[in-house]
């Protein structure tokens, strides 16, 4: 610009602006001359002095920068140009980032020492440290959420942050009052000057960036720096409401003090609860428990969450003041693991109780209850919030049992409930499994996603061994395994899996027999002694005689039957010639010093004798025990285990072998998951198992024999290493596991009719069940079925509006009478329905044996002689006449009314194996006649219903009745017989004889041999179940006359017109209307004879009742009137009568109140005297009117 000069202000010209404002606002007012001259050049000037003002250009005067500003100039404009990248760069990165799955398993660095000892302990003593490790895990979690931030100054913030903490903290003084707050005026100060700072540094930033030259740097510097300004107030109003939120009081936490019962146990007990891997979790899981309402804990059968959680829970002070129930899905589990917690806790059974569905010794001192599921699913209903308990443990839910998934559903709402209430209420479930997906991902079952804490399991290597080639006869299979296991590998219980018990006791049977200490010195005897044969043909025959004499012997459990056929074996023997086998050199150096797994050593030098080798599948002709090592191995304690066997003879599992002899257990799949066995080093894994199925649509069940999942063969295999090392054997190759082995069983609820599930669900007022938060829910077919079935015995109402499928149908007064009985909705609506014929004793007896599988016990396994006398005892107890036609049911009631009269006499268990009865069954009806005898007395007032062990057979009309109750429970499975001339011609005549057709099923079925009603085949029956063997096989047959089936089926029956040939009369037992219909039953359409049954509500029905009523049927008195009436009765009748006024008028006051029957009249009468009065009498001479007002109403 150069140098000033002098004066130089005063010689700059400036604007001046001049304000003409004021001269606007001058009102002008002129009048203009006629010839408009010089009408604009008026002139009006302002009486005051117009304002001016002068404008002075403002010049810019620009620095010259320095190279130490240009430098950090540049710094910010390299920042910024970073910053405007970072989106790019960030979606760049995130094209190669790693899963979120992924990352949440690495470790944070801020969780590394890095920041120094000073710092790190100076924020461990101040309280911000707590709000930013909260901050750290919810970033940790939520990376998205907070930006990480990296802005020049963080660090004095944190420091002031730090800083006024300590302050506070320094000043806070318990004796002096007001000093507990911090100080307004020095928050507002620094805040002042905090902010000052900023816009200081904002100031000078964009000052800096006017004086640069380049104006295009000038413009992009300066947008550059106007956004980084906002983005730096972003961040740092941030930070202070961060920090705001950091100096407010924190909430106070409520705090309740520890509570700890102490218990006072065994020193033995103790030192072997701590060997148990969930003992070292009870901290994490009590303060699990204590601060999550529903927790899910997992851990391997064996690690003792059953028996051990219950006691951390006592301990912790869950049973001060409300009861800690324990729910087991076996009957057996629940009394075993209350009588095991009971003896470790050292209490009484009256304060660590159990409750089972016949029997239980809970009383009000009880803190710790055992239960099956079922329980407390009645508990429910009737006390739905579970007030009582102050937690609910689900044992075993991995089996997902029917009852188990009700209640999960159940409990996810109870526990929202509880606590909306201040009345807690925790739920624990426990898995074996890691199946745990259903219950954590299931959004609709809780809202929340529930802890898992897993247990790790007490649990040695277990080696696993495949078979090359998958075997068909895999218990042939399983008793050779099991033979080599014991004679050529060391000590150590087996354990062998199989699926039913006919299987069991085979294996038991032969086992036994091959190594008995009886039997040992006969092999050894009968092996000295020469055998001479004869010719071939002899030998075959012998073989054959002998091998079928053991097949009629298989099923015997008893440890007495010690008979063992060694000729057969000595033959085999001697032709085979069998070379010995060489024992191999075994250098002890190869030995390890620890005693860990000797079964893999002692394989080490003989890898490549096939005989040794067990993995090796065997050949076909080794079907036979080597006598040799039967008579050199040392004894064999073999012990069968199923869900049918005795209490005591389960119980004998647990027992110590005697002395010399090793544990071998022969079992299904009970011992999979709900027993541990100690001592099992060997399991032999056959890989099946028998399962129950059941035809969604029909209901026809069968027992298939099937592959298990892998997880059920896992937790077989882990069944080895309870103790130490052990191994398992498995009976199939590795390529059936892998492509066709499920990876988990289905669960029970889409394997069964749900028809009990879906009644009690309704009684609870779950109307639409399709809602439930199920875990894994029914198929909507099961549903369907079972909402239908539930109509056709009138439990629910039938739908006449909505949707069809909706499952909203409500539940009716007898729906809820059904639901109060703890049997099937069928055998409750017969209990139901017997008070009213008082036949409540043969009703209670017949429901309870039907209910209970397996009463008989089967005979075509028996020799003649007992068979015989078993099916001629059968057939004496099914009697004749009404009881004969009342079929297996009346077997039932005979046997068990003869069952407890010898129960009297002290010889129960001898009648039964007489008789051909199963103990363990009579025993299980004997309980439940008793619970349903105690239900009946509650629900019925002045009934005294008792178990007479004396009780005579039912007499003939009795029988009669009870094949009506009978029908009425099962209304929806009859059966009727195919006649010769309805099978066509080019169909299997031998196929259809003796068959049956039901409602359901177009294939055939057929009364079973064993059955009384096998010979006669009445044409008309009801079942009580159908399964499928070879055939389609009917069980608990009843014969029933198709009569009936209009009154307990009507909503199955298609009924015509009434029949005018005979008319319809009048019943005067019954003071109704009857006529002859004829119709069609079910969707087949089977035709129904020509029956009398009640005339229907119509008008037609009303006409036939005035009809009776005029002619003095009804009501007697008025038969003296018949003489005197204008017109006959039958005229009521005519086509003609409408047009008639007396009969118009009686018609419409009987159908305006729907009176069909003397009773429905009288009802009426009693409300109204003078009903029918005046319509009566247009219907006689005025002269008898008076007579008939006298005697009115005609009772």
């Amino acid at each position: 610009m150069g140098r000033k000069k002098h004066n130089w202000k005063a010689r700059n010209i400036a604007e001046v602006e001049i304000d003409n404002s004021e001269t606007k606002k001058i009102p002008i007012d002129i009048k203009y001359r006629e010839d408009n001259y010089d009408n604009c050049n008026a002139l009006v000037l302002p009486n005051e002095k117009r304002k001016t003002k002068s404008k002075v250009k403002k010049v810019t005067t620009t620095r010259l920068l320095s190279k130490k500003r240009r430098k950090q100039l540049q710094k910010v404009v390299e920042k910024k140009k970073k910053k405007l990248r970072r989106t790019e760069l960030l979606e760049e990165l995130g094209k190669v980032q790693a899963p979120q799955e992924e990352l949440k398993q690495y470790i944070s660095l801020t969780s590394v020492q890095t920041k120094g000892l000073k710092r790190h302990f100076r924020e461990m003593e101040l309280p911000v440290k707590e709000h930013m490790i909260k901050s750290n895990n919810e970033n940790e979690d939520n990376m998205s959420e907070v930006p990480i931030n990296a802005i020049k100054g963080s660090k004095k913030r944190r420091m002031a942050i730090l800083k006024e903490q300590k302050v506070q903290d320094a000043v806070s003084d318990p004796n002096v009052i007001g000093f507990d707050e911090p100080s307004n005026s020095e928050s507002e100060s620094n805040s002042e000057d905090n902010e000052d700072r900023e816009e200081k540094d904002a100031a000078e930033t964009s000052e800096d960036n006017e004086n640069i030259p380049n104006k295009e740097d000038n413009i992009l510097e300066n947008n550059i720096t106007k956004s980084t300004v906002g983005e730096q107030e972003k961040s740092i109003e941030n930070q202070t409401a961060i920090s705001k939120e950091l100096l407010k009081p924190q909430r106070p936490i409520e705090r309740t003090p520890a509570t700890f019962v102490v218990l006072e146990r065994e020193p033995e007990i103790q030192a072997a609860r701590l060997k148990l891997p969930v003992v070292a979790e009870e901290q994490a899981i009590i303060e699990a428990i204590n601060e999550n309402p529903v927790v899910i804990i997992t851990g391997e059968t064996g690690s003792g969450k059953t028996t051990q959680v219950p006691q951390f829970l006592y301990e912790a002070g869950y049973a001060q003041e409300k009861v800690i129930g324990i729910t087991e899905p076996r009957r057996v589990a629940a009394i075993s693991m209350s009588k095991r917690v009971a003896e470790e806790m050292n209490l009484t059974e009256k304060e660590v109780s159990y409750l089972i569905r016949f029997e239980g010794n809970v009383t009000s001192e009880t803190k710790v209850k055992f239960m099956t599921d079922g329980v407390l699913l009645k508990e429910i209903q009737s006390d739905f919030l579970l007030t009582k308990y102050s937690i609910i443990i689900l044992d075993e839910a991995h089996e997902r049992s029917v009852y188990t998934d009700i209640l999960i559903g159940l409990l996810s709402r109870i526990v929202p409930l509880r606590n909306k209430r201040k009345n807690p209420l925790k739920l624990v479930i426990m898995s074996a499994t890691l199946r745990v997906e259903e219950f954590v991902e299931n959004s609709k079952l809780f809202k929340t996603k529930p802890p898992v804490l897993t247990v790790e399991s007490r649990q040695f290597p277990v080696t696993i061994h495949f078979n090359k080639r998958t075997s068909i006869n895999y218990v042939s299979d399983a008793l050779k395994k099991a033979i080599k296991i014991h004679t050529r590998l060391p000590d150590g219980g087996i354990l062998i899996f199989l699926t039913g018990q006919r299987e069991v006791n085979y294996v038991v049977c032969k086992l036994r027999r091959a190594f008995s200490m009886k039997n040992k010195k006969e092999i050894a005897n009968k092996m000295k002694e020469p055998q001479k044969t004869n010719d071939s043909s002899k030998k075959e025959d012998d073989i054959k005689n002998n091998s079928d004499n053991e097949d009629k012997s298989d099923n015997s459990d008893h440890d007495n039957d010690d008979d063992f056929r060694c000729k057969e074996a000595i033959r085999y023997n001697k032709l085979r010639q069998k070379k010995k086998v060489q024992l191999p050199n075994i250098n002890l150096d190869d030995y390890s010093v620890i005693p860990t797994d000797d079964t893999h050593e002692d394989l080490i030098g003989a890898e490549d004798d096939e005989e040794i080798q067990l993995d090796e599948d065997e050949d076909e002709d080794d079907d036979v025990i080597d006598l040799k090592a039967c008579a050199d191995a040392q004894p064999l304690w073999v012990l069968p285990l199923y869900s049918l066997l005795q209490s005591d003879k389960q119980a004998r599992v647990f027992e110590p072998p005697p002395e010399g002899h090793r544990l071998c257990v022969v079992s299904t799949n009970v011992a999979e998951t709900s027993l541990t066995i100690p001592n099992i080093k060997y399991v032999v894994d056959c890989g099946r198992c028998k399962t129950r199925m059941y035809d969604k649509v029909t209901g026809v069940s069968t027992y298939r024999i099937c592959y298990t999942s892998k997880a059920s063969a896992n937790q077989r295999a882990g069944r080895a290493g309870r103790t130490g090392p052990g191994h398992c054997y498995r009976l199939y190759s590795s390529a059936v596991f892998n492509d066709q082995f499920e990876q988990f069983s289905q669960s029970e609820i889409q394997r069964k009719p749900v028809d009990d599930l879906l009644l009690q669900m309704k009684v609870m007022n779950i109307d639409k069940v399709v809602n439930f938060p199920f875990p894994t829910p029914p198929d909507t077919i099961q549903l369907q079925i079972a909402e239908k079935r539930l109509m056709i015995l009138g439990a629910l109402q039938q739908q006449t509006s909505g949707k069809e499928g909706s499952y909203s149908a409500k539940v009716t007064p007898l729906g809820r009478s059904i639901a109060a009985f703890p049997v099937a909705p069928r055998y409750g609506k017969m209990l139901a329905l017997s008070h009213q014929y008082d036949l409540l004793q043969y009703t209670v007896c017949m429901v309870a044996a039907l209910s209970v599988q397996e009463v008989l016990m089967e005979t075509f396994n028996m020799d003649g002689d007992s068979r015989n006398k078993w099916l001629q005892m059968r057939r004496f107890w099914a009697g004749t006449g009404n009881s004969l036609l009342l079929g297996d049911p009346m077997v039932l009631i005979r046997a068990v009314g003869s069952a407890e009269y010898a129960g009297t006499k002290g010889r129960l268990l001898s009648f039964c194996e007489e008789h051909g009865l199963r103990h363990k069954a009579i025993v299980e009806i004997r309980k439940l006649r008793q619970q349903l005898t105690n239900e009946i007395n509650l629900n019925i007032e002045d009934l005294n219903l008792t178990i007479n062990p004396q009780m005579k057979p039912p007499a003939d009309i009795e029988a009669k009745l009870l094949r009506q109750i009978v029908l009425a429970g099962m209304a929806d499975q009859v059966a009727r017989k195919v006649m010769p001339d309805e099978v066509n011609e080019d169909q299997d005549k031998a196929k259809w004889k003796y068959a049956y057709k039901t409602t359901d099923m177009e294939d055939p079925v057929f009364i079973h041999s064993s059955c009384v009603l096998r010979k006669i085949c009445p044409e008309w029956v009801v079942y009580q179940e159908i399964y499928e063997t070879n055939k389609m096989y009917m069980r608990g047959v009843t014969s029933i006359e198709p009569e009936w089936l209009p009154k307990f089926a009507p909503s199955l029956c298609q009924l015509g017109e009434p029949l005018t040939d005979p008319p319809p009369r009048y019943d005067p037992e019954t003071g109704k209307v009857m006529c002859s219909m004829a119709g069609t039953f079910g969707r087949a359409g089977w035709k129904l004879p020509v029956m009398d049954v009640e005339y229907p509500l119509s008008v037609d029905g009303v006409k036939w009742f005035a009809c009776f009523l005029l002619e003095g049927k009804v009501c007697p008195k008025l038969k003296q009137f018949v003489p005197s009436l204008l017109s006959t009765p039958q005229s009521i009748n005519k086509t003609w009568a409408k047009l008639i006024p007396r009969t118009q008028e009686m018609t419409q006051l009987l159908l305006s109140r729907g009176i069909m029957s003397r009773g429905q009249l009288l009802e009426a009468w009693k409300v109204d005297k003078n009903f029918l009065l005046s319509a009566y009498q247009k219907w006689l001479p005025e002269s008898a009117h008076g007579h008939v007002m006298l005697i009115w109403p005609p009772v």
